[in-house]
């Protein structure tokens, strides 16, 4: 009976819908030229392409351009975190041949870099952080799987309010603990969130690795998604070089300035949190990479000899033109916000994938990816007269793929790196925001009387 009523509901629902959504979009529309008349910066982007100034950080910097006098001028990118150079801690990390993801998460939480002892206490705290509350596994991840990992892991943070004691106890030191937590339980709710996905939804064996203590976060995500555990030191040292270069991107980018609208309003942290990964399960924002991954396989679906240039800068010129692929006109893993000449993230990150793609005889496959990049500059120097280099999604899919990580875990990785970073700035938001963000908003609506409903 109560299956029954649903179902009436949903077809009286979709029947309303049907009847009503021109009259909603007509509604909703505002004509593209009202922006530029009222001088609205949509998407807080200024004329010129940079961004509106709308607060201040001390946790990163991103630099890809100068102004002089007035105009933008591209410069080589750099990426630092509490004002060290990215490439400096990682090119430390490899040399003495260690896991850096969590010196990272301790820099971006704590503002300095930690001593041995001091690095050494928090990854045994994160270690142990990761074992979830009693019975958090099977009510809140197994009883109610998603289609969507970052749907799941939004949920599963909101669901820590209720396992916390003091959720809106806002001091400094409670923040704190709480960002411990979440920077090592995001990992195992992903994993397991994932784990649930493949059993309920694609109808595979449920397989359930508990997080090892003694693990790094790349070594633990591994052992806890792969069904026999196994992986190589090669494997886990380019997964926690991902993890580093999209560990922090500045204040201005989507999620991070979600959470701080949200933590801006006085809200819980795990509110908070959870915001910022809403915002970058957007596929605008997070998604960028699986979109890299698509238009590569359409590529090799269509062109014969995608080992020639040639062939693939045919390709490339119709995604230009808005024949190929999706037909938006856009070459994905190409271009940003900031960088121009070159961002550090994706310099660092093709150099270890041509290693693993040595490894793993995928060479070719690197090749094709490494042709996209250079003919796609030369097009757009050929139309634009202006420089575009590639981002850090262009080379990340091709590495997970190379990890056997699957698509659904793309954009939750980049959420288990950005999880200190959302933290970071939660954190910097409360003590120094001091105002809850409220822009403005022009309003065009006609004034209209009132109708009385049995005159409509």
């Amino acid at each position: 009976m109560n299956q029954q009523k649903s179902n009436g509901a949903n077809n009286g629902k979709d029947q309303l819908v049907e009847n009503l959504y021109r009259s909603a979009a007509q509604n909703n529309r505002i004509e593209p030229y009202l922006f530029d008349y009222y001088d609205v910066k949509r998407g807080l982007r200024n004329n010129d392409g940079t961004g509106v100034l709308v607060g201040l950080t001390q946790i990163g910097d991103v630099h890809g351009y100068i102004m002089d006098k007035g105009k933008k001028v591209p410069v080589e990118g750099c990426l630092r975190y509490r004002g060290i150079n990215v490439e400096d801690i990682i090119q430390n990390c490899q040399e003495e041949d260690r896991f850096g993801f969590e010196e990272v998460c301790f820099l971006l939480l704590f503002g300095k870099l930690p001593d041995k002892k001091e690095l050494a206490a928090f990854c045994e705290i994160l270690g142990t952080s990761r074992i979830l509350p009693d019975n958090f596994l099977e009510d809140v991840i197994l009883k109610t799987p998603s289609k969507n990992v970052m749907n799941k892991l939004e949920r599963c943070i909101l669901s820590c309010y209720s396992y916390d004691e003091n959720p809106d106890d806002m001091s400094t030191n409670q923040v704190l603990s709480r960002c411990i937590d979440l920077t090592a339980q995001v990992p195992v709710f992903v994993a397991y969130s994932y784990m649930a996905k493949c059993h309920y939804i694609d109808n595979k064996s449920l397989l359930i690795h508990n997080p090892e203590e003694k693990l790094s976060t790349a070594e633990c995500l591994l052992h806890m998604i792969r069904p026999d555990s196994q992986f190589t030191k090669v494997e886990a040292d380019i997964l926690d070089l991902s993890l580093i270069l999209h560990a922090e991107h500045g204040g201005g980018n989507n999620s991070t300035f979600v959470t701080r609208v949200a933590t801006s309003s006085g809200t819980d942290t795990y509110s908070a949190i959870a915001a910022g990964v809403g915002a970058l399960k957007g596929p605008k924002h997070g998604g960028a990479n699986i979109k890299v991954m698509e238009m590569v396989e359409d590529l090799k679906k269509n062109v014969l000899h995608w080992e020639r240039e040639e062939a693939v800068k045919e390709y490339l010129i119709k995604i230009l033109n808005r024949e190929a692929f999706d037909r938006e006109g856009l070459v994905y893993g190409m271009g940003h916000a900031v960088y121009t000449l070159s961002d550090p993230r994706a310099i660092l990150l093709k150099k270890k994938a041509k290693e693993l793609a040595e490894i793993k005889n995928m060479e070719n496959e690197f090749a094709l990816y490494d042709t996209i990049e250079t003919v796609t500059s030369e097009l757009f120097a050929e139309r634009k007269g202006s420089a575009l280099c590639a981002n850090l999604d262009l080379y990340s899919g091709f590495v997970y793929k190379m990890l056997d990580i699957p698509m659904d875990l793309y954009t939750a990785i980049f959420a288990i790196a950005r999880t200190p970073s959302w933290c970071a700035h939660s954190i910097e938001e409360q003590i120094s925001g001091g105002k809850i963000i409220r822009p403005a908003y022009n309003t065009l609506i006609q004034i209209k009387d009132y109708k009385p409903l049995n005159e409509r």
